[in-house]
Parts: C-alpha cells; structure tokens; sequence
C-alpha cells in the first residue's frame, strides 16, 4: 500500500511539472470564446507554428449566434461555422466550433467534459486560452472553463470515453489590456511581423463581424472601406498599432535587442500556473520561432 502510495504521488508529481521531450511535431490548441477571438489573439502566432510544420487547432466554446445586429440564432450560427471553414482553408489550421449559445455560456460540467475530451484528442503540448478577468462573461467563463480542465486532462476516471494524457500541457493565456485584479504578464513575446499579412487573412474571412457586427456596436461602421484590398489594409490599421512598451523587455528576452527593435507586430502570452510550469529551455522548445 505505500508503495502504490508513493508511486501514485510520484507520478502526480511529473504530470504537474514534467514536460517530455519532443517527438514529432508540436501539437497546439487555442481555445477562444467565439469563432474570431483565436484570430485575433493568436492567428499570428498560429501562422508561425504552421510555417514551421507544427499542427494547430482553434476552438470556439460557442456558436457565436448573437454577434450581430440584424440575424442571429441558427443562422448567424452557420453563417459563423461557414467563416472558421474559411478560416481553416486560409490558415491551414483545424478548427472546432462547439454548439453553446453565444452571451449564455457557463461553467458547467458538460462544457468542461467537452474542453477535457477536445484537449486529449489532439494530444497538446501546448493549450492557450482567455485570462479569467475580461469584460466579456463568455471570455470569463471559458477561461475558468479551460482552468477546470488543466489538471483533469490527465485523470482517468474524468472523461473515461477519451484516454488521459500522459503529460499535463502547458496552459498560456492570450494576452489583454485589463489590468484589475492584475494585470497581464508577457511572459512570451512572439514576433509576428512576418506572417502579419496571414493573420489579416484570417480576420477577413469574418466578414460578419470585423466589417459589420463589431463596428456597429463599436460606432465606427461608417468607416469600413467597400473593397477587399481596402477593406485588409483598414483592418491592419484598426486593429494593430506600434508595439506596446510593456512588451518590450519579454521581446529583448526572446530575441535580443536588436532583433526586438525591429518587431512591428507582436502577440503576447502569459504561463497559467495550473499547467506544467516551464522552463527557459521548455518554451523554446514550445515556441521554436522565438529568437528566429
């Protein structure tokens, strides 16, 4: 009995902390609220991890079936998977959205089962959700979502119908501007000036919101251009501008002054304690396009 003891403590205690070594290529999941929030903050990022023969997955906890101003329900719905399909092509990532109301989503038991079955299936190194202090409720309640299910990815008897990893990932959250109860920590700092075109791409492809629902609530629709190559080169200038300071240092870390120095654009991720804690050598490892 204290042998089984000891070997089960053993055990917990390098799913926590331990990461393998890599074999074969990275796998990476990023967990959004709505099909657009893994876009937006980490479809640079994402285009990198392709580029270098990595696979990615985003995910969409909901359908995003009240992001509008004229439809909604079913069809906004499809009009919304149709667009993460489009997404996918132009990307080259895989894409999941799951069937939850958008401006409803919980923390139930259900969702958490399926965020634990999505995570083992693709088998991830690396997940990358919301921090848990955000405006939106669904960005909240999918980071304490995918919280629930850092360590229970690993259990056998949770989710039996998928088998546990092995290994506890690395859980990242996608970087933001709140700053109570704390504010964001750039723990890495990718540099995403070379894919930044990819990343616009992406965006585009949500032609439902980045060109009508979110400049509608946002008071702004009068701005949007009417052609394709205009409506990118607005949607650049929108939503991106210089470097942020704070992310300075995490980029001179990564990369060395000189080569941060000339960074234009820039995403940010920040280590969830609740996954495997990583190393220096870890998240190179993890992020192999850091320094590059």
């Amino acid at each position: 009995m204290r042998i089984t003891l000891l070997l089960s403590l053993v055990l917990t205690c390098l799913f926590n902390q331990g990461i393998d070594a890599q074999q074969g290529p990275l796998k990476i999941i990023m967990i959004g609220a709505h099909p657009d929030d893994c876009e937006i903050k980490g479809g640079g990022t994402a285009a990198l991890f392709i580029e270098m023969g990595h696979q990615v997955k985003f995910v969409s906890v909901t359908n995003g079936d009240a992001g509008h101003m004229e439809m909604g329900g079913g069809m906004l719905a499809k009009r919304r998977k149709a667009e993460t399909e489009e997404v996918a092509r132009r990307l080259g990532v895989a894409y999941d959205v799951l069937d939850n109301h958008d401006g409803e989503l919980l923390a139930t038991l259900p969702v958490r089962l399926d965020i634990i079955r999505l995570i083992r299936e693709w088998e991830a190194d690396v997940v990358i959700s919301h921090r848990p202090n955000d405006y939106h409720p669904d960005h909240r309640y999918t980071a304490i979502l995918v919280q629930d299910a850092a360590y229970m990815v690993g259990v056998p008897n949770v989710a039996p119908d998928v088998e546990p990893l092995r290994k506890n990932p690395v859980f990242l959250y996608f970087q933001d501007n709140f700053q109570k109860p704390n504010p964001f920590t750039p723990d890495i700092a990718v540099d995403i000036s070379s894919v930044i075109d990819k990343k616009i791409d992406a965006m585009d492809a949500h032609v439902s919101q980045f060109y009508e629902w979110l400049p509608w609530i946002g008071g702004y629709a009068d701005e949007v251009p009417s052609g394709s190559a205009e409506r990118k080169a607005w949607l650049r200038e929108k939503r991106w501008g210089s470097v942020s300071t704070a992310l300075i240092p995490a980029l001179e870390k990564w990369y060395g002054k000189a080569k941060a120095s000339q960074a234009t654009y820039v995403e940010a991720f920040e280590v969830c304690e609740y996954g495997s804690r990583p190393s220096e050598e870890d998240i190179k490892r993890l992020f192999p396009m850091l320094g590059k």
